[in-house]
């Protein structure tokens, strides 16, 4: 079907801006493919070190240039629940690859931390930069020329982001994304929000509370809620770097072993040796972004992608803007409903027709660009299926279910949930920032009240439990941007206001810092650029000043005159705290370098 006039409107105008670094970024990439094994033009003392330690056969095969051979990058450590299933995958990926006629090695790994684990403490602050350093490590492992493709096991928040940008560092070599899958369902998510804000407000202990936390996060697999991780998984599938129905199979099954196997074999027959030869930084063009957008907002995905995917692109030679984010959000609606956009988690959300389901809808819409190369073919189309696991371990893909097994959950695109994504720019004289509005009320679309300003998020706890957050307001969280303290996710700031609208005030957010994927039901304007560090008008905001969040009308503004808040002198707060413990020294220079939030908020 044709795609929507819209969405292509904002493919060419994409392209066009993207045309001279693009274009020298493919040339790039032309001049390091080949169509011999890369390790070919090693010498024989860098080779020898490149196969010391493989077995006779795989040794014997690597020298002779006879056998291809896969770079495994891995974000294993066995803390994480969703990357602890990653402890067997290498062992599936070579034996895949022997049975295949290829070898396998683990190139290298990525560090992969948790911002659940780290959430709203100093470890936090090393979050978003830790996308950028996954980002090199895996130049690292691939640095060795060793491999004629790779493939990335990573699931979560800054992990994929940083596999992908790395990935398109090496853009010549295919590479396939493998998914280890969400955990089983474990305590609703509206429950275990429900007692976070009973805990909030002192109605139950620290022992209910991680009773309530840990029913939630119970076993291996990603956390269960729709937020950057899983956002992570859905992108990965509908930009063609999974194998198509891969992203939502929970870890340790056979069907979620046979995909791993599959994704191997895949990974081998489209090197620059076989007819398939798909290096990823040609395979991902402008068309493919857009579809990352078209899912993020279809699905109600996380704002954190709104950094994400512009960094992404960037390591393609494509310029991508929070406009252009905003613009297919207003084109795009919203089909899917799963916490903290509905109540259904994403086991449910892969049993109402997942993945396949939702592409189907949006290609039949005309609201995909289905003539794009995948890791499986030349069309999207080959991901509208459901799979399932053969009698004899091969996998089996049907049609995608024609009806949503769950209304409440998966949407078709004529009678969707929404009629729009639900991001949308908002500018003004404080600057620009970003909203997600998927999950906040309509009468909650406008809010004008008064500011207090806070320079951290347990300033403004410590209010909360004075009782000083009383009437209507603004909260102004500020100097929490990339150059500040690395931009923490601000998730613990939601509680507190989601206390507080519920008990019928009028609050907002607006803050030059990042909120957590499962953010929702408050106004929140966020990513504020430039950042309070860097100049920003957000600095300059003063306790009680009138501030208007429009996600209507777009915009975000202090009510007086540009000339008057730009008279205003800044006096920065004393932010060394931010400098020292949990390795935050190390990132001083990140931190100096870090770009805009608009600009992918990266050191790159």
């Amino acid at each position: 079907m044709t795609v929507n006039h819209t969405l292509q409107a904002i493919t060419n105008r994409i392209i066009e801006r993207s045309r001279p670094t693009r274009e020298a970024y493919l040339a790039r990439i032309n001049a390091a493919a080949s169509r011999k094994p890369m390790r070919s033009a090693l010498g024989c003392a860098n080779l020898a070190h490149g196969f010391a330690a493989c077995g006779p056969s795989d040794k014997a095969g690597l020298a002779g240039d006879q056998l291809l051979n896969i770079g495994i990058i891995t974000a294993y450590n066995d803390m994480l629940s969703a990357h602890q299933p990653f402890e067997t995958f290498p062992h599936l990926i070579k034996q895949a690859a022997r049975e295949a006629g290829g070898v396998a090695q683990v190139a290298g790994g990525v560090p992969a931390m948790c911002d659940g684990v780290t959430q709203g403490f100093a470890g936090m602050e090393l979050s978003l930069f830790s996308r950028d350093v996954i980002a090199m490590a895996t130049a690292v492992g691939l640095s060795h020329d060793m491999f004629d493709a790779a493939v990335y096991l990573g699931v979560c928040d800054k992990i994929v982001p940083g596999l992908v940008i790395g990935a398109l560092t090496f853009g010549h070599l295919p590479a396939i994304f493998i998914p280890a899958g969400p955990m089983t369902s474990g305590l609703p998510n509206d429950e275990k929000a429900r007692i976070r804000q009973l805990y909030a407000e002192g109605k139950v202990g620290r022992d209910e509370l991680l009773e309530s936390e840990s029913k939630s996060y119970h076993g291996p697999g990603t956390c269960t809620f729709y937020g950057t991780a899983n956002s992570n998984q859905m992108l990965m599938e509908i930009m063609g770097l999974h194998i198509p129905g891969s992203s939502f199979i929970n870890p340790n099954t056979p069907l979620r072993d046979a995909m791993t196997k599959e994704a191997a074999k895949r990974a081998l027959e489209i090197t620059a040796c076989g007819n398939n030869y798909t290096p990823v930084g040609a395979m991902l063009d402008e068309r493919s972004f857009v579809n990352g957008i078209v899912g993020l907002n279809a699905t109600g995905g996380s704002t954190n992608h709104t950094i994400h995917l512009i960094a992404m692109a960037a390591a393609a030679g494509i310029k991508l803007t929070w406009q252009d984010i905003s613009d297919i959000s207003a084109t795009v609606p919203l089909l899917a409903r799963v916490y903290p956009n509905g109540l259904a988690d994403v086991n449910h959300f892969h049993a109402a027709g997942g993945m396949g389901y939702l592409i189907r809808e949006l290609l039949d819409a005309g609201l995909l660009h289905e003539d794009v190369r995948t890791v499986w073919g030349e069309t999207l189309r080959d991901y509208t299926i459901e799979p399932a696991l053969n009698a004899d371990g091969t996998i089996a893909r049907t049609p995608a279910p024609a009806l949503s097994a769950d209304a409440k959950v998966l949407a078709k695109a004529e009678a969707p949930f929404q009629p729009d994504g639900g991001i949308k720019v908002l500018s003004g004289n404080i600057g620009s920032a970003i909203i997600k509005v998927s999950a906040v009320k309509p009468d909650r679309h406008v809010i004008e009240a008064p500011a207090k300003i806070f320079h951290d998020q347990a300033e403004m706890q410590d209010a909360f439990k004075a009782g000083k957050l009383e009437g209507d307001f603004i909260a102004v969280v500020r100097y929490q941007g990339p150059k500040a303290n690395g931009m923490p996710e601000l998730h613990k700031l939601m509680t507190v206001l989601g206390i507080l609208q519920d008990r019928g005030q009028r609050v907002a957010l607006v803050t030059d810092g990042r909120l957590s994927g499962a953010s929702g039901k408050v106004p929140s304007a966020i990513h504020v650029t430039p950042e309070a560090l860097d100049n920003g008008m957000i600095a300059r905001i003063q306790e009680g000043d009138i501030i208007r969040v429009d996600a209507t009308q777009g915009t975000l503004s202090v009510l007086m005159s540009d000339a008057e808040l730009q008279s205003r002198s800044v006096q920065t707060p004393d932010l060394t705290h931010n400098q020292f413990g949990m390795g935050r020294e190390l990132f001083s220079a990140f931190r100096h370098i870090a770009g805009h939030a608009d600009q992918g908020a990266s050191v790159f």
